[in-house]
């Protein structure tokens, strides 16, 4: 027997209500759909930890979810089941956009009103690539004059594990080799060891807080001018999906922009976003 087929053996079964339970509170809680096709992946991806915990069958570890007041079970659990993958400049033509289109048209409605608060929300902000990127470029188009205006921005992230990556701001030069030259640069120091860190200045500018997009209602005070929720709602069945959007709605300001991933789409349901570009929506002025 080859090693590949003595871990198939030892795999520990799940019934059909095990995964039932399981699939129900991951819905419930996260907004993932897991169709009967992804059991197989659900229980290789939870082998290691249930061994590990001394779990005897699935469901002990489902009635240990419920009763974790922590969520820190939780919060490993969407570990194990999600993807987490990215990289800096990812669909890079979004941030063209961004920097191009986007920004350029909100600060000017921002300096017509007289007002110097942006508001930026990266949802599902994973390991932080994507939010260093943003406020890069935020730093680009501002140059000398960022400090006179109140940016920086909110990154959101179901995991523990990713946002702790995020806050430290420091990644392995494999990771940075799709940023222009001139953002390396400029904005990262070589640490030693094949390591690249943000400088503490940019890092403070971006607040790393965990979130579940699954809440009811969202806490925030006021709308963001511009929302990125990229490759996230992939994991999310229609209704979910439609439910979010409507609640991104109603916190992007007038005349804002939510981004979505390439491989993404709003759907037909929905007619609160105008289309734009691939993956790039607008909410109406009035």
């Amino acid at each position: 027997m080859t090693s590949s087929s003595a871990d198939c053996a030892a795999l520990m079964p799940i019934s059909d209500e095990e995964f039932e339970l399981l699939r129900q509170l991951i819905y419930q809680r996260f907004g993932i759909n897991l169709t009967d096709q992804k059991k197989s992946l659900l229980v290789g991806r939870l082998q290691k930890l249930l061994r590990k915990a001394g779990y005897g069958n699935f469901k002990s570890y489902y009635e240990d979810l419920l009763n974790d007041k922590s969520e820190q079970k939780l919060s490993e659990l969407v570990d194990r089941i999600s993807t987490n993958h990215t990289y800096f400049n990812r669909e890079r033509t979004h941030f063209e956009y961004f920097f191009q289109t986007a920004l350029p048209a909100v600060v000017q409605r921002l300096r017509q009103a007289g007002e110097k608060d942006l508001r930026i929300w990266c949802a599902g902000c994973s390991t932080g690539e994507e939010a260093y990127m943003l406020l890069m470029l935020m730093q680009e188009f501002f140059g000398s004059e960022y400090s006179q205006w109140n940016c920086g921005l909110l990154a959101t992230d179901i995991s523990s594990r990713v946002l702790e990556i995020a806050g430290k701001g420091v990644y392995p030069e494999e990771k940075i080799q799709a940023l222009p030259q001139n953002l390396q640069n400029k904005y990262l120091k070589n640490t030693g060891g094949g390591n690249f860190a943000f400088s503490e200045a940019l890092r403070k500018e971006a607040v790393f807080r965990r979130f579940n997009l699954m809440n009811e209602r969202f806490p925030f005070k006021k709308p963001f001018h511009i929302i990125f929720c990229r490759n996230v709602m992939i994991y999310f069945d229609a209704p979910t999906r439609l439910n979010l959007v409507k609640k991104f709605h109603q916190f992007t300001q007038p005349g804002g922009y939510l981004f979505i991933g390439h491989s993404e789409t709003l759907g037909r349901q929905q007619n609160l976003y105008k289309y734009l570009v691939p993956a790039v929506y607008q909410k109406g002025l009035s």
